[in-house]
């Protein structure tokens, strides 16, 4: 694909103190590279310290997507030999992008127009100001690649509704939410502004007065634009059932379990969604499935424990990076991308099969500290 990372990733800092990205690689819906990752923190490291820069805006050249998330198929397509190396790199650029957006001591806002999912949501998702639309389509669908949705999508999950759970559930099975109401509730959004306003809200932002206080600033135009979505969340009727299902079970076999049970369910709503919630865990790689219901859970009993490194989202970063590069050079990423991104026949081939031949000793090596402290991601945790 013909094109450099610069103009991939394009920057500029407006007159009023707006700094802006530009995601710019329309054909790949704005997937990122590690080049693309390791550019766009550069930017925000050097607006952070710069008086000139009052607020950072990141957008799409694109309505179609913010951004579709890793681009996978760059990794897939490097030797075998070099994937461990390749997989520290990306990860670490990725991670450690993602704490600093978190931490970003500057008004943050994400245009999240179109498609945002996996890495794109770590872009956005992070950031206080979070700017969905009707075109908005949020998903986590990594463990049909045999991944697991990371990007610290655990640590935003575990401030979630159901303690955590509607994010397990959005996790396990790759859930699209394309509903304003239900991104707003999920908490991925902060603020919903249809697209025939976002023009609007883009000259705003671009010509504001932002020097004397931007945090007051955006919050004033984004209140001008922001409309209230026309329906109730749907998924705030399913809590419970969603609390019961992804929430309240140590196992993907018992998750399952109680889905089944609950497709039988009276209520025609629960019943349904049970069915949609089965159809997508069936499309996940049973160990990758494993290592996400053990991870999800662990983090969300850790959200209002401070003594534990998984209430921060550094910690969450650090055990994702363990993760991360353990699950990207087993088979099944190899076999995931196979089925789903390169041949796309949608019949992967999953090491091992069913959920029930995962051995916990197997997932839980993948927890482990690495033996050499200097292979583990290096992010301090704030000074409080």
């Amino acid at each position: 694909m013909a094109g450099s990372v610069q103009d991939w990733v394009k920057s500029s800092v407006l007159p009023n103190g707006l700094a802006v990205i530009t995601l710019d690689r329309p054909k790949a819906l704005n997937a990122m590279n590690s080049d693309m990752t390791a550019l766009y923190k550069k930017y925000l490291d050097e607006w952070e310290n710069d008086s000139k820069v009052q607020v950072v805006l990141v957008e799409s050249s694109s309505p179609r997507a913010f951004s579709a998330g890793g681009d996978v198929k760059t990794m897939m397509s490097q030797p075998r030999h070099s994937a461990l190396a390749l997989a520290c790199q990306v990860f670490e650029n990725e991670y450690k992008l993602i704490c600093a957006i978190a931490r970003y001591k500057k008004p943050y806002i994400s245009l999240m127009n179109g498609v945002t999912m996996g890495f794109g949501i770590g872009l956005s998702g992070h950031g206080r100001f979070r700017v969905i639309t009707e075109k908005t389509v949020l998903a986590m669908p990594e463990n049909g690649i045999g991944l697991f949705p990371d990007v610290g999508f655990a640590h935003i999950a575990a401030r979630g509704p159901g303690n955590g759970s509607l994010g397990a559930y959005m996790a396990m099975t790759g859930a699209r939410i394309s509903n304003p109401a239900d991104a707003l509730y999920v908490g991925l959004g902060t603020h919903y502004v249809p697209t025939d306003k976002l023009s609007s809200l883009q000259e705003a932002l671009r010509s504001h007065s932002l020097s004397d206080n931007a945090w007051e600033a955006v919050e004033e135009v984004l209140s001008h634009h922001q409309e209230t979505p026309d329906t109730d969340p749907p998924l705030k009727t399913l809590l419970p059932a969603i609390t019961a299902c992804f929430g309240a079970h140590p196992s993907v076999a018992d998750t399952i379990k109680a889905l089944k049970e609950k497709e039988l369910s009276d209520d025609s709503s629960v019943a349904e969604w049970a069915k949609g919630a089965l159809a997508g865990i069936s499309k996940g790689a049973p160990f990758s499935l494993s290592v996400t219901k053990h991870h999800y859970a662990a983090v969300a009993a850790a959200a209002n424990s401070p003594e534990n490194e998984l209430s921060e989202i550094e910690g969450v970063m650090k055990t994702e990076y363990r993760l991360g590069v353990r699950t990207s050079t087993r088979p099944d990423f190899v076999e995931g991308v196979r089925a789903v991104l390169v041949d796309k026949d949608q019949k992967p081939n999953w090491l091992p099969p069913t959920v029930e031949d995962v051995a916990p000793a197997d997932v839980e090596v993948l927890f482990e500290v690495f033996e050499n402290p200097r292979d583990e991601l290096n992010i301090p945790f704030p000074i409080v």
